[in-house]
């Protein structure tokens, strides 16, 4: 008879002997968090297994060169770091992202994974960790507590780059409206009520100024997050570390990256407080708030299109309704909200949870990184198609923004330093109930002629403001 092959490898961990099934490059530890934390049916973000790599590796780099481990052993640690990096093991990083144990399990899933590699690079068999430990060699001096938190820094610098390039290009195609539209003039509105006039290209103009501000501070944002713990270890006082180490590992991490990171100031507090989380969350949610609002704005001039504001079109991107024949909806300015809502959901998340830290650490990062990882990808993603599938294809009724705002009142406000604000509001009343255009009563009570009112309402010189 055919002997069947051994399909589990037993491995031991303080809480005993647990079958591993005998291909994986994960062990018992991470075995326990898969049955452990069934949580969101999710895996590690690939920022995140792609930080843990880098740290190893400048770890292993920075360990080799204090003589804390030997030469070969800290090779293979590096060539299976590499071989993490080129995205050879990704299928082996199986934890879920909310986990209990302040990210114990993501640190245990990267240091098994690699010192399973590294023991196949130097001839011996998964599980054999006499040849690399996980925790004696993988993981030399370093914790959980420094690495976590250190990786999820990386992840979230490189995230934000993403997500302002794609800002960058949303900036671009409202600059290119502002340009196509500054001649258009249309009515300004305030508490949603005719005010004075302003142009398309103005509005268009502004919100780009926003999207510009916003930018500037998710770029600042980077830096909130470049200094790093690693080297504290547990609670920021270094044990278990040798002299030179923090210095090397810091030298080697930003190689390996081609980040500009730093080390903490105080290391302590570099490990228990985790404000710069809530600042860069803050900061995104402001740009969620502003690309919000926009859409909003857009939706609204868009309005109609026949009983509505119909100042301008959206491009058409699906039906709109399974039983209006016709309808078309602003589903890419809906889509912008809804990413928007999400997020003002996760900032609170990450506010609460960075609050929630007791003495020297904070346990609660995995459900920060879950959620700030989602909101910096899907503001990205939805920066991208709002440029796309939106703004670049928006077009201006040209004449129903003239047709509007010529017939509103609020043209007669540039008058009130000439016939004063009560005799101005007396015109607006009468215009309103006889359903007539401010500047035919004007011309008919005899304070303007037709020709001085092509000076005095000339709607896009009260468009520009004199500086």
């Amino acid at each position: 008879m055919a002997i069947e092959k051994e399909e589990f490898r037993i491995e031991s961990d303080v809480v005993g002997d647990y079958k591993i099934p005998i291909d994986a490059y994960y062990g018992v530890n991470t075995q326990r968090a898969l049955e452990n934390f069934p949580i969101t049916g999710q895996k590690m973000h690939p920022q995140m297994i792609r930080s843990l790599a880098e740290i190893k590796k400048a770890c292993a780099l920075a360990n080799k060169e204090v003589k804390r481990l030997e030469e070969p052993l800290a090779d293979a640690i590096v060539q299976a770091c590499d071989d993490v990096l080129a995205g050879k093991l990704d299928s082996e990083f199986v934890v879920d992202p909310i986990q209990g144990g302040a990210g114990t399990s993501a640190n245990m899933n990267a240091n098994e994974v690699i010192a399973n590699r590294a023991i196949e690079i130097l001839g011996g068999t998964k599980g054999d960790y006499k040849i690399v430990s996980p925790n004696d060699d993988v993981n030399c001096a370093q914790s959980t507590n420094d690495v976590y938190p250190s990786s999820g820094k990386i992840a979230i610098i490189r995230l934000l780059d993403k997500a302002i390039e794609q800002l960058e290009r949303l900036e671009k195609a409202l600059l290119k409206k502002a340009e196509e539209f500054k001649e258009i003039p249309k009515m300004g509105r305030t508490q949603l009520q005719d005010a004075v006039p302003i142009t398309l290209g103005q509005e268009f103009a502004a919100y780009a100024a926003a999207v510009g501000r916003d930018i500037k501070r998710l770029d600042s944002a980077k830096l909130d997050v470049a200094y790093l713990n690693m080297g504290g270890t547990a609670i920021g006082t270094c044990v278990n570390v040798t002299p030179g180490f923090i210095d090397s590992c810091l030298k080697h991490l930003n190689d390996i990256t081609g980040l500009k990171l730093y080390s903490a100031d105080d290391l302590i507090d570099g490990t228990q407080n985790l404000d710069c989380f809530v600042v860069v969350s803050s900061k995104v949610k402001s740009c969620a708030v502003n690309l919000s609002k926009m859409a909003n704005d857009l939706r609204l001039m868009s309005s109609g299109p026949r009983t509505g504001l119909n100042e301008i079109n959206l491009p058409a991107k699906q039906s709109g309704s399974s039983i209006m024949p016709g309808k078309v909806n602003p589903v890419i300015a809906e889509v912008v909200s809804q990413v928007a809502f999400n997020i003002f959901g996760n900032d609170t998340t990450v506010t609460f949870a960075a609050e929630a830290g007791q003495l020297e650490l904070n346990a609660f990062e995995p459900v920060i990184f879950y959620n700030l990882f989602e909101s910096i990808d899907t503001l990205a993603h939805v920066a991208s198609t709002f440029t796309d599938n939106c703004i670049l294809g928006i077009t201006a009724n040209t004449d129903r923004c003239i047709e509007l705002v010529e017939k509103s009142t609020g043209l007669v406000t540039v008058l009130n330093p000439i016939i004063g604000y009560k005799k101005a509001t007396t015109i607006a009343k009468r215009a309103l109930k006889e359903d007539r255009n401010v500047r035919d009563i004007l011309i008919e009570e005899g304070l303007f002629t037709e020709e001085e009112l092509k000076t005095k309402l000339n709607i896009l010189d009260m468009t520009q403001a004199k500086k």
